[in-house]
């Protein structure tokens, strides 16, 4: 990723360029020679599909570390975190409704989820029961990463979700009218996480990282002069 980071916004291959490393992989078993249990609980051999995705991520990912500074408002104190992401893939293989999805380390913080990437591309989590996408692509996680660490010095205005898995559920008119006049950030959009931001004002949107039917939206605002 670092040495070949195609398909990257200029924004985040500087992000990457600052932030990020690579460590070696540790020793693992190759997917090819996997045993992983399909749907019923059968041990099976790693099918091919799997075998594809988890080695491509591996290949491309695998080693990968940076941290993402990011600002948020609790009440009226501003909290600044420094948050690391390691892109290692752990041992467990879940077969989904469609598809096969397989964990990675993730944020490195106490999290109730674990972090999946799915055979069809998309990055999500689960808090043990199923696959809750987060993103269309890990590029779009990453896409958002840089994103957030490039808002490090605007200020974040409340309301303001502080962890993805406790979300604000998020039903103000007026964050209608604002998103009306803001340009989508579409390399760092999803169905369930999308951006907005102009010169002055930037605002995420996401579906919380919970099996609660609908997912609560949580909310993050950042402006440039502290006022919207």
């Amino acid at each position: 990723m670092l040495d070949n980071p195609d398909g990257l916004s200029t924004r985040a291959q500087v992000f990457l360029c600052r932030a990020g490393t690579r460590q070696p992989e540790q020793p693992r078993l190759l997917t090819d020679f996997m045993q992983v249990p399909d749907r019923s609980g059968r041990l099976i051999a790693a099918p091919l599909e799997l075998t594809v995705r988890r080695e491509d991520f591996a290949a491309r990912f695998g080693g990968l570390r940076y941290d993402v500074r990011r600002s948020v408002r609790i009440g009226d104190e501003r909290l600044d975190t420094l948050r690391r992401w390691q892109f290692d893939l752990l041992d467990m293989v879940r077969a989904e409704r469609t598809g096969w999805s397989f964990a990675w380390y993730g944020e490195r913080v106490s999290s109730p989820v674990f972090y999946l990437a799915h055979t069809d591309g998309r990055f999500g989590v689960s808090s043990g029961g199923p696959f809750l996408e987060v993103c269309p692509s890990i590029n779009h996680l990453i896409e958002g990463h840089a994103l957030m660490d490039e808002l490090y010095d605007w200020e974040p205005v409340p309301p303001s979700s502080l962890e993805a898995w406790v979300p604000n559920d998020m039903t103000n008119a007026h964050l209608g009218e604002l998103l009306a006049a803001l340009p989508p950030v579409p390399e760092a959009s999803g169905p369930c996480d999308r951006w907005w931001r102009s010169d002055e004002l930037a605002i995420r949107l996401f579906q919380g990282w919970t099996g609660s039917q609908p997912r609560p939206t949580g909310v993050m605002i950042w402006s440039r002069n502290g006022q919207i």
